[in-house]
């Protein structure tokens, strides 16, 4: 077979691929808008208060008593999930920008400075990687107490060295180019050329990075709520109902799937729609 046989044979294959790739994207996107709309409707809406106890209706089955029963205490399910899916989006959001903001910064400034300085700002990042997350969140938490900012400073710890590594290996690409070679052969500054050149052209991949660090963002919050380190009750969260409904598992095994499933469904709307936008933004990708 000739090369041009063979590349009008590969023809389908690269548009079906194609075709599953904006199929990632169009559901990633169709289940993150949804959960947004259901956080800021639980805003000003829910079926029940979510802090309502109704102690004559506990453990009710999901359309024995509200549409998805209620939990030991009586709180309605659909309520408590609704107002979590509010906490745990605006914590990882607040979490993934705070972190994203400061590690872009460090990242295209150490490529600007390179030597000593680009040194150092790795050895940094490799010292914050080998310290969890959930580990930080404890150690703030004796210090601050435990609450929403406690969670998002634990979680934003954390995003500034991923954020530093993908932007300094991002705009040291970007620093090889010739665009960027003239703009330093005709005298422009680094700080120019950063915000001008090399910023602009590395902030598809730092959106792509931020969108598939918030799935990672709501898995690590549900961890910090299921040690009871994140927001405190009565406010709810999808990772305090699941460390609830532990001990009604045998009885009411509802109280953990549902927001086991919200939180997963959170997390594959992410990566779904990270892995869309990813193939959209990079040139590589779309000539394939």
């Amino acid at each position: 077979m000739s090369l041009a046989e063979s590349k009008i044979a590969a023809r389908p294959y690269r548009s079906r691929f194609r075709s599953m790739r904006r199929a990632n994207l169009m559901v990633g996107a169709l289940i993150i808008l949804t959960l947004v709309c259901i956080a800021i409707v639980s805003l000003f809406w829910t079926p029940v208060p979510p802090a309502k106890i109704q102690i004559t209706h506990k453990l009710q089955p999901p359309f024995g008593f509200g549409l998805l029963g209620t939990d030991q205490l009586g709180h309605d399910v659909l309520s408590m999930l609704m107002a979590g899916c509010w906490n745990s989006l605006s914590i990882s959001v607040s979490a993934v920008a705070i972190g994203g903001t400061i590690g872009t910064i460090i990242g295209v400034a150490a490529a600007a400075e390179r030597g000593l300085f680009e040194a150092l700002v790795m050895r940094a990042c490799d010292m914050i990687f080998a310290l969890p997350p959930i580990l930080s969140a404890m150690i703030l938490g004796a210090f601050l107490g435990t609450g929403r900012m406690t969670a998002i400073i634990a979680i934003a710890v954390f995003m500034v060295p991923v954020f530093a590594r993908v932007a300094l290996g991002s705009a040291l690409q970007a620093w090889s180019r010739d665009y960027v070679l003239a703009a330093r052969a005709i005298g422009n500054t680094q700080l120019a050329i950063t915000m001008r050149h090399v910023l602009p052209n590395i902030m598809g991949s730092i959106i792509v990075q931020a969108t598939i660090q918030l799935g990672l963002a709501i898995l690590t919050e549900a961890g910090l709520a299921f040690l009871g380190l994140s927001v405190p009750p009565p406010a709810p969260t999808w990772g305090r109902m699941l460390a609830d409904a532990q001990t009604y598992f045998h009885v009411a095994p509802w109280l953990a799937l549902l927001p086991g499933v919200a939180i997963a469904l959170s997390v594959l709307g992410f990566n779904l729609l990270g892995d869309g936008l990813r193939d959209l933004l990079d040139p590589r990708e779309a000539t394939r």
